[in-house]
């Protein structure tokens, strides 16, 4: 038997790396607010220590932030508007439409789901929908809870919650010497990486995060790499239904001081002293 083959371009994943304030607003904000995890965090310390300046609306809001786990749904937001400022995202959210706001916001479980998904966000004023999508998420530690509390709250209430904790937070913690520091390494991060081999995508994400080994997923079409700060040392790991997130900390060398210790070795005296 013989085949006829005419080639065709063969298609692969898009592959960018996406750097921006407002990501290092909402990762700080994931990070603070991620009560089990964040004594693990490189800025927890810091956190601690300035927390006595935070404006007393921020607190509240934060705690908010903590009860509903709304950082997912910032994530979410901020992947799809892709603002270069908080003012940015704050009129980006203003002008996206109610169904869209809710697809946005409601995690991918997997395809044979989706049409629920799709329709609690087209719906989303039945909130026994978000009741049913989030028996999906029982297993998970906190999705099943997060999807429940997009229902107990309007749009406009989860709106003004983000706008005001994004701003506050943003305001609170440029006030910190650091922030210019770090701004300026995430852009150069960006800016260093702004022609990638797109022929090689998984290559490439293991050499630009430093290790991750990424398993290409059918629908994913686009991978975004997010260097950060405050959210160090972890990686973090999102998706949406057509989009792989990857939240990478950034090398410590862009961070250190002449003569001043790695927080890796920190940590490693730590360990061995505790």
């Amino acid at each position: 038997m013989k085949h006829f083959y005419s080639p065709q371009p063969i298609e692969t994943i898009s592959l960018q790396v996406e750097s921006s304030p407002v990501w290092e607003v909402i990762l700080g904000i994931a990070g603070y607010t991620h009560a089990q995890l964040r004594h693990t965090f490189d800025l927890d310390e810091k956190w601690t220590s300035e927390q006595d300046s935070m404006p007393a609306s921020l607190v509240k809001h934060l705690k908010v932030i903590e009860k509903t786990n709304f950082w997912y749904g910032l994530i979410m937001l901020q992947n799809k508007l892709s603002s270069s400022s908080v003012q940015d995202f704050s009129n980006r959210l203003s002008e996206i439409p109610i169904d869209c706001f809710y697809d946005t916001l409601l995690p991918y479980k997997d395809r044979d789901i989706e049409p629920m998904r799709k329709a609690t966000a087209t719906e989303h004023h039945r909130g026994e929908l978000f009741e049913k999508y989030a028996i999906y998420f029982e297993a998970h530690d906190y999705l099943g809870g997060y999807v429940r509390n997009l229902s107990y709250y309007s749009q406009q209430e989860i709106c003004d919650l983000f706008n005001n904790t994004l701003d506050e937070w943003y305001k609170w913690v440029r006030q910190q010497e650091e922030w210019e520091k770090w701004t300026q390494a995430l852009a150069f991060e960006q800016k260093q990486y702004r022609s990638l081999d797109i022929t090689n995508p998984v290559e490439e994400i293991e050499r630009i995060t430093g290790g991750i080994k990424y398993l290409p997923e059918p629908s994913v079409w686009t991978v975004k790499l997010i260097p950060h700060v405050s959210y160090r040392p972890w990686i973090l790991e999102k998706r949406t239904p057509d989009t792989k997130l990857f939240f990478y900390p950034l090398k410590e060398e862009y961070l250190m001081e002449p003569g001043v210790p790695s927080n890796e070795l920190i940590r490693g005296h730590k360990a061995l002293g505790g």
